[in-house]
């Protein structure tokens, strides 16, 4: 147990450690960048450790699968800094989505469709996938399908932003099915 802990918390750690510094570089050659760009050409690993300190600085491979690997000069903390950065840019980037959902059934009064259709027209201003569920109950489950999507379609008139539906109406278990999303 005891053991499993430790290999647990050792494996987290060398996750956490993306690029190896100073004395942890194996490669006895590396292809040395300055701070400001300049290439120093391919080095052996003593005479480049020698001028990262010579420098004040420290020795960081940042691309270790080139051949010959190539390491920076420059300070890691300034290092870690810029790829933290890096990450959160690519972070702030993403564009997360959710699925919504909104249940109607046959019979669904226009005020509630319309408070429904108000709800899923916010979901979509916010940039999310709305799932639209046309519940069916005992026999209404055999109705004609072309009644069963009008009924549906009650529900897209009332939406007051332009939307797309990107999955068309589809029978399950429990009903029909519609996902819109914004155009």
């Amino acid at each position: 147990m005891h053991h499993d802990l430790l290999y647990a918390i050792n494996t987290a750690c060398n996750t956490l450690i993306k690029a190896r510094i100073n004395h942890q570089i194996k490669a006895p050659s590396l292809r040395v960048i300055t701070v400001d760009g300049e290439n120093l050409g391919v080095l052996a690993i003593d005479k480049a450790l020698t001028e990262a300190r010579n420098r004040g600085m420290d020795l960081i491979e940042i691309s270790p699968n080139a051949v010959p690997p190539v390491a920076k000069i420059m300070d890691y903390g300034k290092y870690q800094y810029d790829e933290n950065k890096k990450v959160k840019a690519a972070k702030a980037k993403t564009v997360t989505t959710e699925v919504k959902s909104v249940q109607v059934k046959i019979g669904t009064g226009e005020h509630d469709l319309e408070l429904k259709a108000k709800k899923v027209s916010e979901w979509l201003g916010e940039g999310n996938r709305v799932k639209i569920d046309l519940y069916l109950v005992g026999r209404s489950k055999y109705m004609d399908a072309n009644f069963l999507k009008e009924r549906l379609a009650r529900i897209l008139k009332l939406i007051t932003v332009d939307y797309r539906v990107s999955q068309e109406p589809t029978k399950g278990p429990k009903g029909w099915t519609l996902y819109v999303e914004k155009k």
